[in-house]
């Protein structure tokens, strides 16, 4: 089938928004973050996520057969790995003040920089997102290993805008609503947030050991 450029760059973004929307850590942590720092840093941890999920694209676009087969073979270790990254990360969450990350935000000026990382990092712990990216790109007749470089680089850039696109819509949204949330609405929400990236990393973490015992 002859898939055209506008194609290409049309099921991109969409596969961009698909990957992005559901509301996992990494969305949480945006909203947590528009509401306390504002949106650019809510925004710019987005970005983060963003770049680990192009990786992600990238290599399945790039070799398909071969990361499946990585991602089975160390699927264990990749998941305890990954929820002991979470689980530090929601533990500092849960614990931080949000009027002292206001204050420091203000004397520091933006620290963007560590946004993108953090969120990048614990996105990058969760190499199951591959599979998602084999059946949307399955499900689009979307670009295959052997498409041409043009081809494949647009599909990837057109995978971020997708992304991109809903990390602004997303933390534009709650950095509106950040006049309506005192201190001790903050405060609630980092604890809430803090505590569903707990839960989820201590559930990861579980079915890992689970899974070792077995082995």
């Amino acid at each position: 089938m002859f898939i055209t450029l506008f194609d290409i760059i049309t099921s991109g973004i969409l596969i961009g928004v698909i990957v992005s929307a559901p509301m996992g850590p990494v969305g949480l942590l945006c909203i947590q973050r528009s509401l306390n720092k504002g949106q650019w840093h809510g925004f710019f941890s987005g970005v983060g996520a963003a770049l680990s999920d192009l990786l992600y694209a990238g290599m399945t676009a790039l070799g398909m057969g071969f990361m499946i087969d990585y991602v089975k073979n160390h699927e264990v270790t990749l998941l305890i790995v990954g929820s002991v990254m979470m689980l530090c990360f929601g533990i500092y969450i849960f614990r931080s003040n949000p009027m002292k990350n206001r204050k420091k935000t203000k004397e520091t000026g933006n620290s963007f920089s560590t946004d993108i990382i953090s969120s990048f990092f614990i996105t990058l712990a969760n190499p199951l997102i591959i599979f998602v990216y084999i059946i949307l790109f399955a499900r689009y007749n979307f670009i295959r290993p052997d498409e041409k470089w043009f081809s494949i680089l647009t599909g990837l850039a057109s995978i971020a805008l997708g992304a991109l696109l809903w990390w602004f819509i997303l933390t534009f949204i709650a950095g509106k609503f950040r006049r309506f949330f005192k201190a001790r609405g903050l405060w609630i929400l980092n604890m809430a947030v803090g505590s569903v990236i707990i839960a989820l990393s201590l559930w990861g973490l579980l079915l890992g050991l689970m899974e070792t015992i077995k082995i």
